[in-house]
């Protein structure tokens, strides 16, 4: 027992449960419905899940020791471990990671992908449990810690995720205390679950408004094992801004300040939420560049690009669920502690990505498809209709809810035969995640086409002149054209398509390695 860890368990009863993660081994049984704390890569659980994938690997038990997991969004890469070796029966709502990609797609892996603002309560209500045999509670919790109350509560690290609901809804806890992690005490703010029909409304109405309680509660006599680990989280860097990024973040930012001078947004904008990768780095580094003040964030994850904004005094506050910040940027966090701390809060995911609030806020929402089609229907997920490539995460939440729904995309990506093979703008997305009824704002390196107000044949028009790659823009005509005439006759205008060739430029894809067509006339 290390002297940092007296110094953070405050509640007594807790240092007579302390283990290590090998001691806790033998609690674990295949088939068992287990909870781990985290979201997008930190604040997850690490000395007990590695120590359970050696043990498999040590006694080739791939297959026979695997579990039903549970984790707010994505784990850390003891996550990856687990896949690797057939550990994970069944996850949800959330992953990201080639082991568990693969897994899924092999088939090893049952998959839930479900909106995260949802995902807790619908655990709470059972539906995750519900064909479990005997306690309809997931089995254990394993829930990473920064620091224990005087009253046994667990001060998370830097995610809270869908924690609190875990641990209101499990049999068994066990508490893994970082010691390697400065202590987050007083940078959350928790809401503990309350189910229908006694739940209230969540009472925030500006992005730093509190209700007090800074760590979860939990009931002592449900903590089975506390074990101290001293493991970091680690993430990888951010990926870098680009050309590509930066015409993107232009071509936004340009928007925003014609937002501005008409009217329909104050100076300081509504409060941002961002998603993850190169095109949302890209944006928050040119809005820190930018002329607009006194921001707010509302928002899932902050990453490093944030951080800027703070030290210039360009954000006022930040609200999230998780800081999934690389090596460097927790430790610019942890020596600028008092500036970060008074400006930021970590809530629930249920919080983070409530919709009531979203929509409260009238937040500005941001996020990358894998493709948009030309009536601005948004595939985040499945690769070709049938690769599942990370799961939806909280984008739906925000561009439903959201006062400015916006995708940001390449106009095209690069396959293993043609730099500009993979058009992000496609006659028919083969597989729908955001309707049509959802998107605002579309916008690519090439420029941004404004939805708002438009029938579908006028975003047709938007979205192949503003934001389709000159390479597939006559192609993505042709095809409307040749709907239109093929409608005409049916009087079937609405949205014309011509099915036989919706997925041809898919089809292509997967047969030849690019989406250019030598004509529409093609079979295959």
């Amino acid at each position: 027992m290390s002297s940092i860890l007296k110094q953070r368990v405050r509640y007594a009863p807790y240092l007579k449960k302390l283990r290590t993660a090998e001691e806790c081994i033998p609690l674990f049984k295949h088939g068992q419905y287990l909870g781990w704390s985290g979201f997008t890569g930190v604040g997850a659980p690490k000395a007990v899940p590695q120590a359970l994938v050696d043990h498999v690997v040590k006694n080739n038990l791939q297959g026979q020791l695997g579990f039903n997991l549970f984790v707010g969004a994505s784990a850390g890469p003891e996550e990856s471990e687990w896949a690797a070796n057939d550990m994970i029966l069944r996850r949800a709502p959330h992953q990201v990671g080639k082991p568990i990609a693969k897994a899924i797609n092999e088939n090893r892996t049952q998959f839930f992908d479900k909106h995260l603002s949802m995902f807790p309560q619908d655990l709470t209500y059972g539906y995750y449990t519900k064909d479990k045999v005997g306690s309809p509670k997931l089995d254990y919790t394993i829930i990473e810690a920064t620091a224990i109350t005087d009253d046994g509560s667990i001060v998370p690290g830097p995610a809270v995720g869908a924690s609190p609901e875990m641990i209101s809804y499990c049999d068994n806890v066990i508490i893994e205390l970082n010691t390697a992690t400065p202590s987050f005490e007083g940078l959350h703010d928790i809401d503990m679950p309350v189910n229908p029909p006694f739940r209230q409304p969540y009472p925030y109405s500006t992005v730093d408004q509190k209700s007090g309680v800074t760590a979860i509660p939990v009931d002592p006599s449900k903590v089975i094992a506390v074990v101290e680990t001293n493991q970091p989280d680690r993430v990888p860097d951010p990926a870098p801004s680009d050309d590509m990024s930066r015409k993107i973040a232009g071509h936004l930012i340009e928007f925003f300040e014609q937002e501005v001078k008409a009217g329909r947004m104050p100076e300081n904008l509504h409060p941002l939420q961002s998603g993850i990768g190169n095109v949302a780095n890209a944006i928050i580094e040119g809005l820190a560049d930018s002329s607009f003040k006194n921001l707010n964030v509302w928002t899932e994850v902050l990453q490093d690009s944030f951080l800027p904004f703070f030290e210039s005094g360009a954000m006022d506050y930040a609200t999230a669920t998780s800081i999934r910040l690389s090596e460097d940027g927790f430790k610019k966090f942890f020596d600028n502690w008092d500036l970060f701390s008074s400006k930021l809060c970590l809530r629930s995911q249920v919080v983070s990505n409530s919709p009531e609030i979203i929509r409260r806020l009238g937040v500005i929402a941001m996020n990358t498809p894998v493709e948009v089609d030309i009536y601005a229907h948004a595939n985040s997920t499945n690769v070709n209709g049938s690769r599942m490539l990370n799961g939806l995460g909280g984008s739906a939440d925000f561009l439903r809810n959201a006062k400015l729904s916006i995708m940001h995309t390449p106009a095209a990506r690069p396959s293993k035969t043609d730099k500009t093979g993979i058009s992000c703008i496609v006659p028919f997305a083969s597989h729908v995640d955001q309707t049509e009824h959802d998107l605002d704002i579309v916008v690519t390196d090439f420029g941004l086409a404004d939805l708002r107000g438009c029938s579908p044949k006028e975003r047709v028009k938007s979205l192949i002149h503003n934001c389709a790659h000159p390479d597939f823009r006559p192609q993505l005509q042709d095809y409307y054209d040749r709907a239109v005439f093929y409608c005409e006759k049916k009087k079937t205008l609405h949205e014309p398509h011509i099915l036989a060739d919706a997925f041809k430029m898919h089809v292509n894809l997967e047969r030849n390695g690019t989406m250019k067509l030598d004509s529409w006339d093609v079979k295959f």
